[in-house]
């Protein structure tokens, strides 16, 4: 049975998305069979794997979650051998109104999943920036969590809610939840307060977190606009070498 891994921070701009892409297409590119679901409303993993996010008559990861919709009808092939999407738009906006009146709310993504779980060796779910009932669904549907951190100033702000957050979903609907690692995004060796801010991460969640810093790299950036991970965009790039360091960890943590 694959693992399925939610990419969880309430904050905005850490680098989820950009996570959730690129560390997939590494797996994708080791002959691992992955599938990135987009559960934020922004749909910023479908628009960088080159998905329209604005499509209008497509189904989504919305009609999955509110119509029942089997996942599987809306899994898209990205193109990247072994790469697979469930893609996301603004209809998924209205999602956590709606999901209100339903009964197990919390538990609509993880039902979903059952169907098509062991087709995949690494799930990876990119959750929205906010600890709302779409963020708790992936926290109920995954395995484990993977949280990037940016070596900036604020990075450890807010951080205690959603250690808090996870906590309580170990408690009362997914008792196997654990951390699957803190990844420390963003990264620039030029300035002392990064040092210091991994330094801070390090010595509040030790091993759990992995060895590769994900630098602040232009080609990171730039790859999105193309609709491609940075492993397609520019493999040699020190964001591309970066993201293929952490998928060598990620397998070694799984073996």
């Amino acid at each position: 049975m694959g693992k399925t891994i939610a990419i969880v921070n309430q904050k905005g701009g850490v680098g989820k998305t950009t996570t959730a892409v690129n560390l997939s297409s590494c797996l994708a590119e080791k002959g691992k069979k992955v599938l990135i679901i987009d559960v934020d409303p922004q749909g910023n993993a479908t628009l960088g794997l080159g998905f329209d996010n604005k499509a209008e008559g497509q189904n989504s990861i919305y009609e999955v979650i509110i119509d029942n919709l089997p996942l599987k009808d809306i899994i898209k092939e990205t193109g990247i051998s072994g790469l697979y999407l469930a893609p996301s738009n603004i209809n998924l906006t209205g999602a956590e109104v709606e999901l209100v009146g339903f009964e197990n709310r919390e538990k609509r993504l993880k039902e979903t999943l059952t169907d098509i779980k062991n087709e995949y060796d690494f799930i990876f779910i990119d959750a929205p920036p906010s600890l709302g009932i779409i963020t708790l669904n992936a926290l109920v549907a995954c395995d484990s969590v993977l949280i990037p951190l940016q070596a900036e100033f604020y990075a450890m702000d807010g951080l205690a809610q959603l250690l808090n957050t996870i906590s309580l979903v170990k408690q009362e609907l997914n008792p196997d939840i654990y951390i699957e690692g803190v990844l420390i995004t963003m990264f620039d060796s030029r300035t002392r307060l990064a040092i210091q801010v991994v330094e801070e991460i390090k010595n509040k969640f030790k091993d759990a977190v992995y060895d590769v810093l994900i630098p602040r790299n232009v080609k990171i950036s730039e790859a999105p606009s193309f609709g491609q991970p940075i492993n397609i965009y520019d493999k040699n790039s020190k964001g591309a070498e970066a993201y293929e360091k952490l998928a060598k960890e990620i397998l070694s943590g799984k073996e």
